[in-house]
Protein backbone atom coordinates (compact mmCIF):
# COMPACT_ATOMS: atom_id res chain seq x y z
CA UNK A 1 0.00 0.00 0.00
CA UNK A 2 2.37 2.37 1.10
CA UNK A 3 4.84 1.59 -2.36
CA UNK A 4 1.84 2.17 -4.21
CA UNK A 5 0.64 5.54 -2.74
CA UNK A 6 4.98 6.60 -3.34
CA UNK A 7 3.94 6.32 -7.32
CA UNK A 8 1.22 8.70 -7.11
CA UNK A 9 2.54 11.09 -4.84
CA UNK A 10 5.64 11.51 -7.26
CA UNK A 11 3.68 12.64 -10.10
CA UNK A 12 3.73 16.58 -9.88
CA UNK A 13 -0.06 16.91 -10.60
CA UNK A 14 -0.90 15.10 -7.94
CA UNK A 15 -1.83 16.48 -4.43
CA UNK A 16 -4.64 14.43 -2.65
CA UNK A 17 -3.75 11.41 -0.65
CA UNK A 18 -6.00 8.79 -2.23
CA UNK A 19 -6.80 5.90 -0.57
CA UNK A 20 -5.64 2.30 -2.86
CA UNK A 21 -7.18 -0.74 -2.86
CA UNK A 22 -6.79 -3.95 -4.80
CA UNK A 23 -8.58 -7.55 -4.99
CA UNK A 24 -4.98 -9.27 -4.41
CA UNK A 25 -1.09 -7.69 -4.43
CA UNK A 26 -0.46 -8.91 -7.84
CA UNK A 27 -3.58 -7.54 -9.69
CA UNK A 28 -2.67 -5.00 -12.00
CA UNK A 29 -6.04 -3.06 -11.49
CA UNK A 30 -5.94 -0.62 -8.98
CA UNK A 31 -8.87 0.75 -7.09
CA UNK A 32 -8.35 4.83 -6.17
CA UNK A 33 -10.62 6.56 -3.51
CA UNK A 34 -10.51 10.11 -2.98
CA UNK A 35 -9.41 11.65 -6.57
CA UNK A 36 -11.70 14.07 -8.75
CA UNK A 37 -12.08 13.56 -12.21
CA UNK A 38 -9.67 16.85 -13.08
CA UNK A 39 -7.15 14.66 -10.62
CA UNK A 40 -7.30 11.34 -12.86
CA UNK A 41 -6.84 13.11 -16.06
CA UNK A 42 -3.99 15.74 -14.47
CA UNK A 43 -2.16 12.28 -13.33
CA UNK A 44 -2.97 10.43 -16.56
CA UNK A 45 -1.23 13.19 -18.67
CA UNK A 46 1.97 12.39 -17.09
CA UNK A 47 2.16 9.06 -16.13
CA UNK A 48 4.10 6.41 -18.02
CA UNK A 49 3.14 3.59 -15.24
CA UNK A 50 -0.59 3.36 -15.74
CA UNK A 51 -2.48 2.37 -19.09
CA UNK A 52 -5.99 3.78 -18.44
CA UNK A 53 -8.19 5.38 -15.85
CA UNK A 54 -11.86 4.71 -15.41
CA UNK A 55 -14.53 5.61 -13.08
CA UNK A 56 -15.54 2.90 -11.58
CA UNK A 57 -19.52 1.49 -11.48
CA UNK A 58 -19.28 -1.72 -10.73
CA UNK A 59 -16.81 -4.76 -9.40
CA UNK A 60 -17.52 -8.23 -7.92
CA UNK A 61 -15.88 -11.57 -7.99
CA UNK A 62 -18.83 -13.18 -10.52
CA UNK A 63 -21.09 -11.38 -12.76
CA UNK A 64 -23.73 -12.06 -10.48
CA UNK A 65 -22.06 -9.88 -8.05
CA UNK A 66 -20.91 -6.97 -10.74
CA UNK A 67 -24.98 -6.84 -11.80
CA UNK A 68 -26.03 -6.53 -7.89
CA UNK A 69 -23.48 -3.99 -7.37
CA UNK A 70 -24.08 -2.13 -10.84
CA UNK A 71 -27.65 -1.95 -9.53
CA UNK A 72 -26.47 -0.46 -6.82
CA UNK A 73 -24.41 2.38 -8.12
CA UNK A 74 -26.48 5.85 -7.99
CA UNK A 75 -28.73 6.44 -10.65
CA UNK A 76 -28.12 10.24 -10.59
CA UNK A 77 -24.25 9.59 -11.63
CA UNK A 78 -25.23 7.29 -14.44
CA UNK A 79 -27.86 9.33 -15.97
CA UNK A 80 -25.56 12.06 -17.12
CA UNK A 81 -23.87 9.73 -19.69
CA UNK A 82 -26.74 7.22 -20.14
CA UNK A 83 -29.11 10.02 -22.11
CA UNK A 84 -30.78 9.68 -25.59
CA UNK A 85 -28.66 12.42 -27.51
CA UNK A 86 -25.75 10.57 -26.44
CA UNK A 87 -23.66 7.93 -28.37
CA UNK A 88 -21.60 5.12 -26.65
CA UNK A 89 -19.88 2.33 -26.99
CA UNK A 90 -18.68 -0.98 -24.63
CA UNK A 91 -15.28 -2.26 -24.67
CA UNK A 92 -13.94 -5.70 -23.23
CA UNK A 93 -10.35 -6.01 -21.78
CA UNK A 94 -9.20 -9.28 -20.56
CA UNK A 95 -6.14 -9.31 -18.42
CA UNK A 96 -4.24 -12.99 -19.28
CA UNK A 97 -6.52 -14.25 -21.22
CA UNK A 98 -7.68 -13.36 -25.31
CA UNK A 99 -11.43 -14.05 -25.49
CA UNK A 100 -12.56 -14.79 -29.22
CA UNK A 101 -14.75 -12.11 -30.51
CA UNK A 102 -18.07 -13.51 -29.88
CA UNK A 103 -17.73 -14.16 -26.86
CA UNK A 104 -16.61 -10.31 -26.03
CA UNK A 105 -20.22 -9.83 -27.68
CA UNK A 106 -22.01 -11.85 -25.20
CA UNK A 107 -20.78 -10.37 -22.57
CA UNK A 108 -21.75 -6.76 -23.58
CA UNK A 109 -25.21 -8.32 -24.58
CA UNK A 110 -25.20 -9.64 -21.26
CA UNK A 111 -25.05 -5.62 -20.27
CA UNK A 112 -28.86 -5.12 -21.21
CA UNK A 113 -29.95 -4.56 -17.74
CA UNK A 114 -28.47 -1.15 -17.68
CA UNK A 115 -30.21 1.54 -19.20
CA UNK A 116 -28.55 3.10 -22.47
CA UNK A 117 -30.81 5.29 -23.83
CA UNK A 118 -28.07 6.46 -26.61
CA UNK A 119 -27.14 5.39 -29.68
CA UNK A 120 -23.88 2.82 -30.42
CA UNK A 121 -21.21 4.56 -32.22
CA UNK A 122 -17.96 2.63 -32.50
CA UNK A 123 -16.10 5.23 -34.20
CA UNK A 124 -16.40 8.16 -32.30
CA UNK A 125 -18.58 8.05 -29.30
CA UNK A 126 -18.59 10.92 -27.23
CA UNK A 127 -18.83 8.31 -23.63
CA UNK A 128 -16.40 4.54 -23.61
CA UNK A 129 -17.95 1.54 -20.97
CA UNK A 130 -15.85 -1.10 -20.59
CA UNK A 131 -15.95 -4.25 -19.26
CA UNK A 132 -12.80 -5.45 -17.24
CA UNK A 133 -11.76 -8.83 -16.62
CA UNK A 134 -8.84 -10.01 -14.71
CA UNK A 135 -8.33 -13.75 -15.25
CA UNK A 136 -4.31 -14.02 -13.07
CA UNK A 137 -1.18 -13.45 -12.99
CA UNK A 138 -0.10 -16.68 -14.09
CA UNK A 139 -0.01 -17.48 -17.80
CA UNK A 140 0.40 -21.17 -17.37
CA UNK A 141 -2.93 -21.44 -15.07
CA UNK A 142 -5.54 -19.36 -16.70
CA UNK A 143 -8.75 -19.72 -14.58
CA UNK A 144 -11.94 -20.42 -17.17
CA UNK A 145 -13.72 -17.88 -15.08
CA UNK A 146 -11.91 -14.05 -14.44
CA UNK A 147 -11.12 -14.18 -10.61
CA UNK A 148 -12.71 -10.18 -10.43
CA UNK A 149 -14.49 -8.03 -12.97
CA UNK A 150 -15.04 -4.22 -13.15
CA UNK A 151 -17.04 -2.16 -15.00
CA UNK A 152 -16.79 1.26 -15.54
CA UNK A 153 -16.51 4.77 -17.57
CA UNK A 154 -13.36 5.49 -19.60
CA UNK A 155 -11.81 8.76 -18.51
CA UNK A 156 -8.21 9.13 -19.81
CA UNK A 157 -5.21 6.77 -21.32
CA UNK A 158 -1.57 7.29 -19.58
CA UNK A 159 2.08 8.09 -21.46
CA UNK A 160 2.75 4.50 -22.55
CA UNK A 161 2.84 5.89 -26.05
CA UNK A 162 6.37 7.78 -24.69
CA UNK A 163 7.68 4.36 -24.27
CA UNK A 164 7.82 3.97 -27.61
CA UNK A 165 8.26 7.50 -29.60
CA UNK A 166 11.39 8.21 -27.32
CA UNK A 167 13.31 4.19 -27.67
CA UNK A 168 16.82 4.46 -27.31
CA UNK A 169 16.47 2.11 -30.31
CA UNK A 170 15.45 5.06 -32.42
CA UNK A 171 17.47 8.02 -31.03
CA UNK A 172 19.91 9.75 -32.89
CA UNK A 173 22.83 9.91 -30.08
CA UNK A 174 23.56 6.66 -27.49
CA UNK A 175 25.55 5.18 -25.80
CA UNK A 176 26.63 2.46 -23.70
CA UNK A 177 24.46 3.05 -20.32
CA UNK A 178 22.25 5.48 -21.83
CA UNK A 179 18.77 5.25 -19.48
CA UNK A 180 16.04 3.42 -20.83
CA UNK A 181 12.74 6.02 -21.72
CA UNK A 182 10.51 4.53 -19.39
CA UNK A 183 12.64 4.93 -16.53
CA UNK A 184 13.73 8.37 -17.34
CA UNK A 185 10.31 9.70 -17.77
CA UNK A 186 9.29 8.10 -14.18
CA UNK A 187 12.68 9.95 -13.07
CA UNK A 188 10.96 13.20 -14.48
CA UNK A 189 7.94 12.37 -12.51
CA UNK A 190 9.55 11.77 -9.07
CA UNK A 191 11.54 15.39 -9.44
CA UNK A 192 7.51 16.83 -10.14
CA UNK A 193 9.52 18.36 -13.42
CA UNK A 194 7.19 21.05 -15.31
CA UNK A 195 7.43 23.28 -17.49
CA UNK A 196 10.23 26.52 -17.33
CA UNK A 197 12.05 24.54 -14.63
CA UNK A 198 15.92 24.47 -14.62
CA UNK A 199 17.02 20.84 -14.35
CA UNK A 200 20.65 19.40 -14.33
CA UNK A 201 22.32 16.22 -14.59
CA UNK A 202 25.97 16.26 -13.19
CA UNK A 203 26.71 12.66 -15.04
CA UNK A 204 24.89 13.19 -18.05
CA UNK A 205 26.06 10.86 -20.46
CA UNK A 206 24.02 10.58 -23.43
CA UNK A 207 21.52 13.23 -21.87
CA UNK A 208 18.48 10.56 -21.95
CA UNK A 209 17.46 12.34 -18.73
CA UNK A 210 17.25 15.57 -20.37
CA UNK A 211 15.67 14.32 -22.83
CA UNK A 212 12.65 13.57 -20.58
CA UNK A 213 12.75 16.60 -18.74
CA UNK A 214 12.23 18.89 -21.96
CA UNK A 215 9.70 16.49 -22.79
CA UNK A 216 7.64 18.41 -20.35
CA UNK A 217 9.28 21.75 -20.83
CA UNK A 218 12.04 22.13 -18.92
CA UNK A 219 15.05 24.03 -19.30
CA UNK A 220 17.96 20.84 -19.52
CA UNK A 221 21.81 21.20 -18.43
CA UNK A 222 24.16 19.09 -17.89
CA UNK A 223 28.28 17.79 -17.35
CA UNK A 224 30.07 14.78 -17.22
CA UNK A 225 34.08 13.91 -16.65
CA UNK A 226 33.94 12.06 -20.57
CA UNK A 227 35.10 14.64 -22.81
CA UNK A 228 34.54 12.12 -26.28
CA UNK A 229 30.91 11.81 -24.91
CA UNK A 230 29.92 15.78 -24.34
CA UNK A 231 31.59 16.61 -27.95
CA UNK A 232 29.83 13.13 -29.72
CA UNK A 233 33.12 11.85 -31.02
CA UNK A 234 35.20 8.71 -30.80
CA UNK A 235 33.25 4.88 -30.99
CA UNK A 236 29.96 4.47 -31.78
CA UNK A 237 27.60 2.41 -29.35
CA UNK A 238 25.76 1.18 -32.52
CA UNK A 239 26.10 -2.40 -34.16
CA UNK A 240 28.22 -1.97 -37.92
CA UNK A 241 29.13 1.56 -37.16
CA UNK A 242 32.57 2.22 -35.73
CA UNK A 243 32.73 5.92 -35.01
CA UNK A 244 30.18 8.34 -33.97
CA UNK A 245 28.97 11.04 -36.80
CA UNK A 246 29.94 14.39 -37.34
CA UNK A 247 26.39 15.42 -35.33
CA UNK A 248 25.71 12.69 -32.43
CA UNK A 249 25.14 14.64 -29.64
CA UNK A 250 22.72 15.52 -26.60
CA UNK A 251 21.93 18.84 -28.84
CA UNK A 252 20.91 16.29 -31.85
CA UNK A 253 18.80 14.08 -29.15
CA UNK A 254 16.76 16.94 -28.01
CA UNK A 255 16.14 18.55 -31.66
CA UNK A 256 15.28 15.18 -32.86
CA UNK A 257 11.96 15.46 -30.44
CA UNK A 258 11.40 18.88 -31.13
CA UNK A 259 12.59 20.58 -27.78
CA UNK A 260 16.09 22.06 -28.92
CA UNK A 261 14.88 25.58 -27.62
CA UNK A 262 15.20 23.83 -24.28
CA UNK A 263 18.67 23.06 -24.21
CA UNK A 264 21.23 25.03 -22.05
CA UNK A 265 24.09 23.21 -22.67
CA UNK A 266 26.39 20.39 -21.13
CA UNK A 267 29.93 20.42 -20.45
CA UNK A 268 33.32 19.04 -19.47
CA UNK A 269 33.44 18.90 -15.58
CA UNK A 270 34.30 16.74 -12.48
CA UNK A 271 31.25 16.04 -10.46
CA UNK A 272 33.87 16.05 -7.40
CA UNK A 273 34.81 19.97 -8.40
CA UNK A 274 33.01 22.93 -7.41
CA UNK A 275 32.07 24.81 -11.21
CA UNK A 276 29.16 26.64 -10.23
CA UNK A 277 28.91 29.94 -8.48
CA UNK A 278 26.94 30.86 -4.91
CA UNK A 279 23.23 31.10 -5.30
CA UNK A 280 23.06 28.95 -9.07
CA UNK A 281 19.92 26.86 -8.42
CA UNK A 282 18.09 24.39 -10.09
CA UNK A 283 14.52 23.34 -9.61
CA UNK A 284 15.29 19.50 -10.13
CA UNK A 285 18.77 17.42 -9.84
CA UNK A 286 18.20 13.73 -11.61
CA UNK A 287 20.79 11.73 -12.03
CA UNK A 288 22.35 8.13 -12.76
CA UNK A 289 25.54 8.21 -11.50
CA UNK A 290 28.59 5.75 -12.96
CA UNK A 291 28.92 2.26 -10.74
CA UNK A 292 32.03 1.03 -12.19
CA UNK A 293 30.35 -1.85 -14.28
CA UNK A 294 29.78 -0.60 -17.33
CA UNK A 295 31.57 3.26 -16.56
CA UNK A 296 34.43 3.78 -14.94
CA UNK A 297 34.10 6.13 -11.83
CA UNK A 298 36.59 8.67 -12.34
CA UNK A 299 37.61 12.07 -11.21
CA UNK A 300 40.37 14.20 -11.92
CA UNK A 301 43.28 14.40 -9.50
CA UNK A 302 46.37 11.92 -8.77
CA UNK A 303 47.11 9.62 -6.01
CA UNK A 304 50.11 11.27 -5.31
CA UNK A 305 49.53 14.20 -3.11
CA UNK A 306 52.33 16.54 -4.09
CA UNK A 307 53.10 19.01 -2.26
CA UNK A 308 54.19 21.65 -4.53
CA UNK A 309 51.18 22.38 -7.18
CA UNK A 310 51.87 22.28 -10.90
CA UNK A 311 51.57 25.23 -12.41
CA UNK A 312 48.97 24.94 -15.02
CA UNK A 313 50.30 25.18 -18.66
CA UNK A 314 48.78 27.34 -21.60
CA UNK A 315 49.04 24.16 -23.54
CA UNK A 316 46.32 21.50 -24.18
CA UNK A 317 46.03 19.35 -21.24
CA UNK A 318 43.95 16.51 -20.14
CA UNK A 319 44.16 15.92 -16.42
CA UNK A 320 45.31 12.91 -14.95
CA UNK A 321 41.72 11.07 -13.50
CA UNK A 322 41.60 9.03 -9.85
CA UNK A 323 39.23 6.71 -8.99
CA UNK A 324 36.09 7.82 -7.25
CA UNK A 325 34.75 5.92 -4.75
CA UNK A 326 30.33 5.66 -4.78
CA UNK A 327 30.46 6.79 -1.27
CA UNK A 328 32.44 9.98 -2.02
CA UNK A 329 29.92 10.04 -5.34
CA UNK A 330 26.59 10.56 -3.03
CA UNK A 331 28.66 12.43 -0.18
CA UNK A 332 28.89 15.07 -3.02
CA UNK A 333 25.82 14.59 -4.84
CA UNK A 334 24.28 15.73 -1.56
CA UNK A 335 26.09 18.05 -0.84
CA UNK A 336 25.95 19.72 -4.12
CA UNK A 337 21.90 19.04 -4.38
CA UNK A 338 22.00 21.00 -0.67
CA UNK A 339 23.67 23.92 -1.84
CA UNK A 340 21.97 24.03 -5.41
CA UNK A 341 18.64 23.59 -4.87
CA UNK A 342 15.69 25.67 -4.25
CA UNK A 343 13.55 24.82 -1.28
CA UNK A 344 11.33 22.28 -2.33
CA UNK A 345 13.26 21.09 -5.52
CA UNK A 346 13.89 17.73 -5.60
CA UNK A 347 17.20 15.55 -6.16
CA UNK A 348 16.18 12.23 -8.17
CA UNK A 349 19.38 9.78 -8.51
CA UNK A 350 19.85 5.55 -8.69
CA UNK A 351 21.66 4.09 -5.64
CA UNK A 352 22.86 0.57 -6.51
CA UNK A 353 23.24 -1.91 -3.85
CA UNK A 354 24.09 -5.53 -2.99
CA UNK A 355 20.72 -7.50 -2.00
CA UNK A 356 22.13 -9.45 0.63
CA UNK A 357 23.43 -6.84 2.62
CA UNK A 358 20.85 -3.96 2.05
CA UNK A 359 19.16 -2.53 4.77
CA UNK A 360 17.66 1.09 5.05
CA UNK A 361 20.73 2.87 6.64
CA UNK A 362 22.43 2.20 3.84
CA UNK A 363 20.93 4.86 2.01
CA UNK A 364 22.80 8.51 1.88
CA UNK A 365 21.55 10.92 4.19
CA UNK A 366 21.80 14.96 3.95
CA UNK A 367 20.19 17.75 6.72
CA UNK A 368 19.21 19.87 4.11
CA UNK A 369 16.92 16.79 2.48
CA UNK A 370 14.32 14.67 3.03
CA UNK A 371 13.79 11.45 1.92
CA UNK A 372 10.72 10.84 -0.03
CA UNK A 373 10.74 7.76 -1.79
CA UNK A 374 13.02 4.68 -1.98
CA UNK A 375 11.57 2.15 -4.91
CA UNK A 376 13.61 -1.24 -6.04
CA UNK A 377 14.64 -2.36 -9.44
CA UNK A 378 15.81 -5.68 -9.18
CA UNK A 379 18.88 -5.99 -11.69
CA UNK A 380 19.92 -10.22 -10.36
CA UNK A 381 19.49 -12.43 -7.74
CA UNK A 382 21.84 -10.59 -5.94
CA UNK A 383 22.14 -6.77 -7.28
CA UNK A 384 19.91 -4.04 -7.97
CA UNK A 385 19.71 -0.18 -7.45
CA UNK A 386 16.96 2.32 -5.88
CA UNK A 387 15.49 4.60 -7.11
CA UNK A 388 16.14 7.91 -4.80
CA UNK A 389 13.83 10.70 -4.35
CA UNK A 390 14.81 13.72 -1.72
CA UNK A 391 13.70 16.99 -1.46
CA UNK A 392 15.30 20.37 -0.33
CA UNK A 393 13.58 21.58 3.40
CA UNK A 394 16.60 24.05 4.28
CA UNK A 395 19.43 25.95 3.19
CA UNK A 396 22.78 24.24 4.60
CA UNK A 397 24.68 25.50 7.54
CA UNK A 398 28.73 25.48 7.66
CA UNK A 399 28.11 22.18 9.86
CA UNK A 400 25.94 20.06 7.16
CA UNK A 401 28.74 19.37 4.56
CA UNK A 402 30.47 17.28 7.40
CA UNK A 403 27.74 15.69 9.08
CA UNK A 404 27.82 12.68 7.34
CA UNK A 405 30.61 11.60 9.48
CA UNK A 406 29.36 12.01 12.74
CA UNK A 407 26.13 10.52 11.89
CA UNK A 408 25.76 6.72 12.86
CA UNK A 409 24.36 5.66 9.21
CA UNK A 410 27.58 6.86 7.60
CA UNK A 411 29.15 3.10 7.99
CA UNK A 412 27.15 1.20 6.40
CA UNK A 413 26.65 2.94 2.98
CA UNK A 414 30.36 3.24 2.98
CA UNK A 415 29.82 -0.36 1.92
CA UNK A 416 28.80 1.19 -1.72
CA UNK A 417 32.47 1.19 -2.32
CA UNK A 418 32.56 -2.50 -2.96
CA UNK A 419 29.69 -2.74 -4.97
CA UNK A 420 31.68 -3.67 -8.09
CA UNK A 421 33.68 -6.42 -6.57
CA UNK A 422 30.29 -7.64 -5.58
CA UNK A 423 28.69 -7.59 -8.65
CA UNK A 424 31.26 -9.87 -10.21
CA UNK A 425 31.68 -11.87 -7.32
CA UNK A 426 27.90 -12.81 -7.51
CA UNK A 427 28.18 -13.72 -11.47
CA UNK A 428 31.18 -15.86 -10.68
CA UNK A 429 29.40 -17.78 -8.26
CA UNK A 430 26.79 -18.39 -10.87
CA UNK A 431 28.95 -19.22 -13.83
CA UNK A 432 30.77 -21.85 -11.20
CA UNK A 433 27.80 -23.09 -10.14
CA UNK A 434 26.77 -23.34 -13.40
CA UNK A 435 29.82 -25.20 -14.29
CA UNK A 436 29.60 -27.76 -11.51
CA UNK A 437 26.02 -28.88 -12.61
CA UNK A 438 26.83 -29.56 -15.80
CA UNK A 439 29.81 -31.56 -14.73
CA UNK A 440 26.97 -33.38 -12.11
CA UNK A 441 25.59 -34.14 -15.30
CA UNK A 442 28.32 -35.52 -17.67
CA UNK A 443 29.42 -37.93 -14.27
CA UNK A 444 25.98 -39.46 -13.93
CA UNK A 445 25.58 -39.85 -17.86
CA UNK A 446 23.89 -36.85 -18.50
CA UNK A 447 20.92 -37.69 -16.27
Amino acid sequence: MKRLRKKLSSLSVCYSNPKIFYSSPQSPFWRLNGLSEEDVNSIMARTVCAKSAFELWGHGRTHSELRNSLLKYPTENMSPFLQKDSTYKINVYTFNKTLEFEDRIKKIDAMEYLSFEGRVNLRNPKHIFCLLEDYGTDPNDIPDEPLYIYFGRWIADGQRELIRSHSVKNRHFIGNTSMDAGLSFIMANHARVKAYDLVYDPFVGTGSLLVACSHFGAYVCGTDIDYNTIHGIGKASRKNQKWRGPDENIRANLRQYGSEKLYVDVLVSDASKPIWRDGVLFDAIITDPPYGIRESTRRTGSQKDSVNSVKPSEDYHVPVSMAYHLSDIFTDLLNFSAHHLVIGGRLVYWLPIYRPEYCEEMVPLNACLRLVSNCEQTLSSHTSRRLITMEKIKEPEETDALAHLSDPHFSPYQGHNAFREKYFSGISKRTLTGKEETNKMATNGGE
